[in-house]
């Protein structure tokens, strides 16, 4: 009887041979949850698309927070242009580990690709990670102005030619102004502008007679009695002005909203996307986040990722109707 002996094979050298026979998709696969959970090991990266403004002091306070929880520095950088589109677009063509996302208002997402023929981002560009406030719309007019309220503006609207301003053409703030027009069949001259500050300061000189603005930008001058917020455009009252009412509650048909949320590249891993959801929700909990908020008189909004990506998707679609309705043209 002959016996036959067999060399045994090394545990390591046999695990190379089986990982060899594995398709590249598998073994990515094996790497994923690894890659996952060492995230982060390096610095993150929170990429806000506009020029810093009065809202970055929240955002901040936000990051301070995220690198706090997450174990590694987190850089704010502002990469303005585009109402947004460069930002996110350089977040967009991050690499999809989660150490680059986005914070931004949906403009970017939702209006923007439908604005500019040449974006190259739009809701499948991003996953979402989570919702942060709301920027509410509303609409100021000077201390000194005889208009109080929204039915007033209309009233005026239809008496005599009335200029507004806006932070820029399209914008969010200008759309609100567009559903009181379709709403009523007043008609207003729209003078888009550079950011909040320069046409809010026209309004103070009277070169303007009110202007369509994110209540935040706005909250000084009204508190400091300089100007008059007439109505704002959100669902509920602005917690800091209860005693201004929405433009449903003047019985015109204008809701406008403007969700402020994370993005990261698409294609993030999904434990990445959720440490990175579970670090923005406790962020928008956090007391000291709150007073920063409360500061600049920013409205938390949380949202979980699953909810906010339903938004964008449905918005998109919506803006392209508005848009259309419009007559507006990609550039």
């Amino acid at each position: 009887m002959r016996l036959s002996f067999r060399r045994p094979v090394p545990r390591a050298r046999a695990r190379r041979a089986a990982l060899g026979a594995l398709p590249l998709a598998a073994l990515l696969a094996l790497a994923a949850p690894r890659a996952a959970h060492a995230f982060p090991d390096h610095t993150l990266t929170m990429v806000l698309p506009y020029s810093a403004g009065a809202g970055d002091a929240t955002y901040r306070a936000l990051a301070d927070f995220l690198s706090r929880s997450l174990g590694q520095p987190v850089v704010v950088a502002n990469r303005d242009g585009g109402s947004g589109v460069v930002g996110m677009r350089s977040v967009a063509a991050a690499a999809p580990d989660g150490h680059t996302f986005g914070l931004t208002p949906m403009t970017a997402i939702v209006v923007q690709p439908h604005l500019l023929r040449n974006a190259g981002i739009g809701p499948d560009s991003f996953d979402a990670v989570c919702g942060t406030n709301e920027n509410v719309l509303g609409i100021v007019v000077r201390a000194d102005s005889p208009v109080h309220t929204l039915p007033e503006l209309v009233a005026e609207g239809k008496r005599r030619p009335m200029s507004f301003g806006s932070p820029g053409p399209n914008s969010l703030p200008q759309l609100a102004v567009w559903r009181v027009q379709r709403a009523t069949g007043v008609e207003f001259n729209h003078i888009p502008y550079r950011g909040e500050a320069p046409h809010l300061n026209d309004v103070l000189g009277g070169r303007l007679d009110f202007s369509a603005a994110v209540v935040a930008s706005a909250a000084e001058m009204i508190a400091s009695g300089r100007m008059r917020l007439i109505t704002v455009f959100s669902a509920n009252r602005h917690p800091d002005f209860p005693d201004v009412p929405t433009a449903r509650e003047q019985g015109i048909d204008a809701l406008q909203f403007s969700q402020v949320g994370i993005y990261a590249p698409r294609g993030t891993p999904e434990p990445v996307l959720d440490r990175l959801e579970a670090a923005c929700r406790a962020g928008i909990e956090d007391s000291e986040v709150r007073r920063v908020m409360a500061q600049g008189r920013v409205v938390p909004r949380y949202l979980p990722r699953a909810e906010l990506s339903r938004m964008i998707r449905e918005e998109y679609v919506n803006y392209g109707r508005i848009l259309r309705e419009l007559g507006v043209q990609p550039e």
